[in-house]
């Protein structure tokens, strides 16, 4: 996670366009549709159209958008421009199937990472922040939305069975989006069965927040795969990330988890800082060569603490492996409160041993070079090849 871009185009209208196949009906075909601007009245999608996210599209406080099984949104190629955000009190119901997933996916002819600026989720659950100071904190996107709150068992809606392709849309080195943002979002929001590929930064990032996650499967994204910031304090389950032999970084830290306690670092005496739990992950890095190397699977630091069970980590034939753990806090917070505990943890082509910096706040490994981490089987539905 890098300082964010704070700033982007505001959409003010809501435009659906519609296009008859056969002018002889009473009542159009809808063959087409365009999704922009605010939505400030309920709308319920049609899974047999064919939509298209041609810009910022806004689901507004005390608005639900429900997007059924089997829908595909295809988003046009215009980088950050070109995003789907529910605000604090707003709510999407996507909730796909196994057999009938809910597809968000470039419509460039040769769809690439960073096409498009990916799904932002704001909640009103806590996150860390000052003493005495209101739990609320501004969108990176568009610093006149907030998230946040004192509600932790908010609900944001649902994602279930969902595949978010060929997003991030990177600007530079601190201006990013993530596949997948989730921005104080609280437990009453269901998060699970989510497949995140070709991403152009982070797969998904969790800013403070109290929401569970389960079954995710992250494939080839540029930055972090699992980040978490802000005071997250929930429980994460099932995950796998992979890079596969064509990965090729943009980032110079690229990371299988990555944790901070507080916003970058930069309040390391705030409370409600991240506290979470991660049961079941998997971290692959299949890419050989310097200009993929990892730097750290799992980076915890800035007053994050984190128990992590049933951790497996596979490095391919050639790839050079960066640190496994690694407690440093590079701002040197005085006050650094780090602690990690792993259970279960095997490894393929890797010194379990090697904790680096384990004098900050300290670690417990225990070794098992059996385990196998995330179940594969979970993750069926995407069609992936293991």
């Amino acid at each position: 996670m890098k300082i964010k871009f704070l700033s982007i185009l505001a959409f003010t209208t809501l435009l659906f366009a519609s296009c008859s196949s056969d002018d002889s009906n009473s009542t159009p075909i809808v063959t087409d549709e365009n999704l922009a601007g605010n939505l400030t009245s309920d709308l319920t999608l049609d899974a047999s159209i064919n939509y298209t996210l041609t810009g910022a599209f806004l689901v507004k406080d005390g608005v639900t958008l429900t997007i059924p099984a089997g829908t595909t949104i295809e988003a046009l190629a215009g980088g950050t421009d070109v995003y789907l955000l529910v605000e604090k009190s707003g709510k999407i119901i996507a909730n796909g199937t196994p057999t009938a997933p809910i597809t968000f996916t470039s419509a460039a002819a040769a769809p690439a990472a960073g096409d498009w600026g990916g799904i932002i989720i704001n909640g009103k659950a806590p996150i860390s922040r000052q003493t005495g100071t209101e739990s609320s904190a501004a969108t990176e996107i568009n610093t006149n939305i907030l998230f946040g709150g004192n509600l932790p068992a908010d609900n944001s809606g649902i994602l279930n069975y969902v595949k978010i392709e060929y997003t991030g849309a990177r600007i530079d080195d601190s201006a990013e989006h993530n596949a997948l943002t989730l921005n104080g979002v609280g437990s009453g929001t269901i998060i699970s069965n989510i497949y995140l590929k070709a991403a152009d930064d982070d797969a998904i990032e969790f800013f403070g927040g109290t929401v569970n996650a389960s079954n995710i499967l992250v494939v080839n994204c540029t930055d972090d795969m699992f980040d978490f910031s802000q005071g997250y304090a929930g429980t994460v389950t099932n995950v796998y990330g992979i890079r596969e032999a064509s990965y090729l970084a943009v980032t110079v830290d690229p990371r299988g988890v990555e944790a901070d306690g507080n916003l970058d670092g930069d309040s390391p005496t705030d409370i409600n800082q991240s506290n979470f739990t991660i049961n079941g992950i998997t971290i692959v890095n299949n890419a050989p060569g310097t200009a993929a190397t990892m730097q750290d699977v799992f980076k915890i630091r800035r007053g994050a603490t984190a128990t992590i069970s049933n951790a497996y980590v596979k490095f391919g034939t050639g790839v050079i492996a960066g640190d496994l753990i690694d407690l440093k806090d590079t701002k040197g917070d005085a006050n650094e409160a780090t602690a990690i505990t792993f259970t279960r943890l095997g490894a393929n082509g890797l010194d379990l041993a090697a904790i680096k910096n384990t004098t900050i706040g300290g670690a417990v490994l225990t070794e098992n070079t059996t385990q196998v981490g995330a179940t594969t089987s979970a993750f069926a539905w995407t069609n992936y090849s293991f």
